[in-house]
């Protein structure tokens, strides 16, 4: 997950209310359900120690989505009366929440908001092809290829004098399939695209499978539906879901190869509360890894005003010269960190390999700039 859309949450001091919001039920009641949520998360945050300005930016930005067709839910983020960041979510979150504490509650945004791949869905025939943009908040256009409309279907004869005919069946199919090719490697460069479904006929989807560029080919899924046929948000969601799972399990792999010390003792990836501060305040965390709920994930560090004042105790930070501290979620610390010097996060939720094996240790890992 590309961290970059928080930065504006470290470029002002705590503490932070952090809210979550389900906004995935929609029935006659839900208008008046959102309002009680709106007061139920203000007061939550004034029991915890929140100002009133910032209890009242909340409840008001909460009230906001009374009417909200929002598929999933939203996350607020506000300090000194003022809600800074308010990100849509890509899955309902388990139950609404409002916390009160020195940073921003962000790591569950890497399951929420991350890994939420965006799809070009093409619809391939014999003439042409149609695009589809798809995410998991929404659908729209992306364009449409027309390639030659004649000849385009073969002749069920096999007279001699049909095969002229044939051949120019066959190159007409030859070429649409080219120019759908051409026309979907834009389009994916051009909306940054994650993933591509190329759905239609067999031959048509592998004739134009074959013709994209080789960088694409580890990113297009072949979808078994007819001619005419439209894929449903339950068909997009579970390619999207195989991929996301690919990428833990990818990114877990190199992990695992990473951690093991090389000839020299040195290893390319660390894991546990006290090596991952050291590598956050030395800026060498090159990719952050967190499996949800493991032990380390709500461990206490302490900070200091800058994401590089991080230590495993407080008289650390006093070493290094920091006169004001406080304790925060050690997930929530890393992530500050990641954020600072551009470095990604996964979530390895979607990985069973990862919570069987309980990798990386304590829930926490992170791959290496340099060793």
């Amino acid at each position: 997950m590309d961290l970059a859309f928080l930065h504006p949450l470290y470029e002002h001091s705590g503490p932070w209310a952090s809210v979550y919001i389900d906004t995935s039920r929609h029935t006659e009641d839900t208008p008046h359900e959102r309002h009680l949520t709106a007061e139920a998360m203000a007061r939550d945050l004034a029991e915890q120690g929140a100002d009133e300005a910032t209890c009242r930016a909340v409840r008001d930005a909460a009230e906001e989505l009374r009417h909200s067709p929002e598929p999933h839910g939203r996350a607020l983020f506000a300090r000194a009366g003022e809600v800074v960041l308010d990100p849509s979510l890509a899955r309902p979150p388990q139950r609404d929440q409002a916390l009160w504490a020195p940073l921003p509650r962000t790591a569950p945004l890497l399951d929420l908001a991350g890994e939420d791949p965006v799809c070009v869905v093409a619809y391939i025939d014999r003439r042409g092809a149609d695009f589809e943009l798809r995410s998991a908040l929404a659908r729209q256009e992306a364009g449409t290829v027309a390639g030659r409309q004649w000849p385009v279907h073969r002749t069920s004869t096999v007279d001699w004098s049909e095969r002229h005919f044939q051949l120019r069946v066959e190159n007409t199919w030859e070429h649409n399939a080219a120019e759908i090719a051409d026309a979907l490697a834009v389009c994916q460069e051009e909306t940054r695209a994650d993933l591509l479904i190329l759905v239609g006929d067999e031959r048509e989807r592998r004739s134009v499978h074959e013709r994209l560029p080789r960088r694409l080919h580890e990113r297009t899924v072949e979808a078994p539906h007819g001619p005419g046929s439209r894929l449903l948000d339950a068909d997009v969601e579970e390619v999207r879901a195989a991929h996301v799972r690919q990428r833990a399990e990818a990114e877990l792999e190199r992990f695992l190869a990473a951690r093991a010390p090389d000839a020299e003792g040195r290893a390319a990836a660390v894991e546990g509360v006290p090596a991952l501060i050291e590598a956050a305040r030395e800026h060498r965390v090159d990719e952050l890894l967190v499996r949800p709920e493991g032990a380390d994930t709500h461990r206490e560090v302490w900070i200091g005003e800058d994401p590089d004042q991080v230590a495993v105790r407080r008289t650390e930070l006093k070493t290094l010269g920091e006169r004001n501290s406080w304790a925060a979620r050690a997930d929530d610390v890393l992530i500050r960190s990641a954020v600072a010097t551009n470095a990604p996060a996964l979530s390895l939720a979607p990985s069973p390999a990862a919570e069987e094996e309980q990798v990386p240790v304590g829930g926490l890992g992170a791959l290496l700039r340099w060793t």
